[in-house]
């Protein structure tokens, strides 16, 4: 599932895995069912040997012996006073920054970018992972993220700042950027992959008029960051010959973004047949906006999202939209910086890029175009 381009993304494998809970010391229940056994056989005409008393001891649900002879043994064993011995495999707790390039009210209106926080927390609350948290809001964060073993920073950061984090912290990963060039660790989305997939499946339909709502994200210098979906919805339609440049909307990625776009599309006057959004908030203000003015969904237009935010597949009608596995991209990046911080990990000669493959999930919101009379 995990296209990586990089020497290194071995070292980042998620077969790894970590265990923090506790579990049976096995030469301990080997010696107390050595002793059990022994109790047993000499207390009853039937001998029971160490191993079944061990299976016994474990609870096996497999072991195919009489509640007897169970209760038996258990018996001889409380009479021994015999407990579970268990072996503390809980690794040292380790702590972790999460960095949020929107501030914490931006975040709640994000669900994109709430799914991926929330696959870094889950994947640390079963890691035994301790989780500092700061925003881009956040006055003095650079204080709040010292002394961390590792740093995730979420969102879209200029040159200096990735040299601020990685002077911070060496063991930093950035998620959701892609650089022209690999010289930090990065986990992103294959958006070619999946925009390319969505035309397709719109130009299959018949679609030769589609509209694209984006939006711009502006980096902390007041640069706008590079939109790989809008350059690829372009070249998509210029090497299908689809109508398309009166068409390109952008604003942000908010449901009333784009019910604001798409009623000045209509204001406009020359609907096309099929709606690209870069996101599901933008698609679903579009819908909204397209319902106000008497259009059906998918009979007048198609529409297709972006994301697979749980309320896509509520919508009226159901969305179809690119899912994105935002929280398994959280989930991954937690996972990459544990590795980091183990003393076997392989010594990193290179930043390495992860890149995600997303997938269409075709619901009811796009049909063939309605054929002119």
């Amino acid at each position: 599932m995990v296209s990586a381009v990089s020497a290194a993304s071995e070292s980042a494998s998620p077969a790894v895995s970590v265990s923090v809970s506790s579990a049976v010391s096995v030469s301990a229940v080997a010696s107390a069912a050595g002793s059990v056994s022994a109790a047993v056989s000499s207390s009853a005409a039937v001998s029971v040997s160490a191993a079944t008393v061990s299976r016994i001891l474990n609870q096996d649900d497999t072991l195919s012996v009489t509640d007897e002879t169970k209760q038996r043994v258990l018996k001889v064993a409380q009479e021994l006073n015999y407990t579970k011995h268990l072996k503390n495999t809980v690794e040292k707790s380790i702590s972790i920054g999460i960095f949020q390039w929107y501030s914490v009210f931006q975040e709640l209106e994000d669900p994109y970018y709430q799914a991926i926080r929330v696959g870094i927390e889950k994947y640390c609350a079963d890691h035994n992972i301790h989780v500092v948290r700061a925003f881009q809001s956040d006055c003095n964060y650079p204080d709040t993220l010292k002394d961390l073993q590792g740093l995730i920073c979420i969102g879209k950061f200029n040159k200096s700042q990735i040299k601020s984090f990685q002077k911070l912290n060496s063991n930093t990963i950035f998620v959701d950027m892609k650089t022209p060039k690999i010289y930090c660790d990065t986990i992103n989305l294959d958006f070619q992959q999946a925009v390319t997939e969505a035309l397709d499946y719109l130009y299959d339909l018949g679609h030769r008029k589609i509209a694209y709502l984006g939006g711009k994200e502006v980096l902390a210098d007041n640069s706008v960051y590079f939109e790989e979906r809008k350059d690829t919805f372009i070249n998509f339609c210029q090497e299908h010959s689809i109508d398309h440049k009166s068409f390109i909307y952008e604003g942000d990625y908010s449901a009333e973004s784009g019910y604001n776009m798409t009623k000045q599309m209509i204001a406009d006057g020359d609907l096309p047949t099929a709606i690209f959004s870069a996101s599901d908030p933008l698609a679903i203000g579009a819908m909204r906006a397209l319902y106000e003015n008497g259009y059906k969904i998918p009979d007048d237009i198609s529409i297709i999202g972006f994301d697979d935010i749980s309320v896509a597949s509520f919508s009226n009608p159901p969305l179809t939209t690119i899912h994105t596995p935002a929280e398994f991209m959280g989930e991954y990046a937690a996972h990459y910086i544990l590795l980091r911080t183990k003393e076997d990990s392989l010594e990193q000669q290179t930043p390495i890029r992860l890149t995600l493959p997303c997938n269409l999930v075709v619901r009811n919101s796009c049909a063939a175009p309605r054929k002119q009379s």
